[in-house]
């Protein structure tokens, strides 16, 4: 069965391999965005995300043209600090464009799920949230949303809709590429932590978050999939 499916920051990255796949499994996907790019393969609305009225303004004009199956909530921000230099202005930032546009969308699409009595809900959090330096303000918005996750799961539960999460370890996105190019240190220090030894690409996430918005993933719900790796369990004996 086609489904529509709306999907935050999906304009590049994990998000933009998500529609692809998605595309390619014959659904409609509708993407929320700050830059709109020409390789979309559907509906790509440009707002930015951490504007409250726009996202709101954004949100009504789409539930009123489209019936959404469920919302991948991808957008993200980091701002690395150090613990004794984190700001608090940058914290409100951080948790501010992780978490409103979350709660936003699911609010905005509940109604409809609602009254068919299906709806896939994913958020995207961070293998970081076990831990990193310098992402006080990043590990804690992705941990809050492990906890949305598990809390609007039980909410949720005999509605028909699932809520899970997904937790990517390091992946070649275009982004982290220009951070950590071939032959760097960030590429080596992020390798190390790998067991598998390589990073992950955008589409080996996609996959599992498509599994998880799938019919077959129905009995599944206030979990955190973890894709990365082996990087969860610890390193490898090598």
């Amino acid at each position: 069965m086609s489904r529509t499916f709306l999907i935050t920051g999906a304009s590049k990255g994990i998000g933009l391999a998500l529609a692809h796949r998605l595309t390619r499994g014959g659904h409609q996907v509708v993407g929320l965005a700050r830059n709109a790019g020409s390789n979309f393969p559907g509906v790509l609305v440009p707002v930015d995300l951490v504007d409250t009225r726009a996202t709101d303004d954004a949100l009504k004009d789409l539930t009123a043209r489209f019936r959404f199956d469920g919302v991948i909530n991808n957008v993200g921000l980091v701002r690395p600090q150090r613990l004794d230099a984190v700001e608090l202005t940058v914290l409100d930032e951080v948790l501010r464009a992780n978490l409103h546009p979350a709660l936003q969308t699911v609010q905005a699409l509940l109604p409809g799920m609602t009254e068919r009595r299906w709806g896939r809900i994913v958020n995207i959090s961070s293998l970081t949230v076990l831990g990193s330096v310098e992402r006080t303000a990043y590990v804690a918005a992705k941990a809050a949303l492990v906890s949305f996750s598990r809390s609007w799961a039980l909410e949720l539960a005999t509605t028909g809709i699932t809520v899970n999460a997904v937790s990517p370890g390091p992946t070649e996105t275009e982004l982290f590429r220009a951070n950590n190019p071939p032959g760097s240190d960030g590429e080596r220090r992020y390798l190390s932590s790998v067991p598998m030894a390589r990073f992950g690409q955008p589409d080996e996430i996609a996959a599992a978050i498509a599994f998880l918005l799938s019919e077959d993933a129905g009995f599944i719900t206030g979990q955190t999939l973890h894709v990365d790796g082996g990087a969860s369990i610890g390193k490898a004996a090598f």
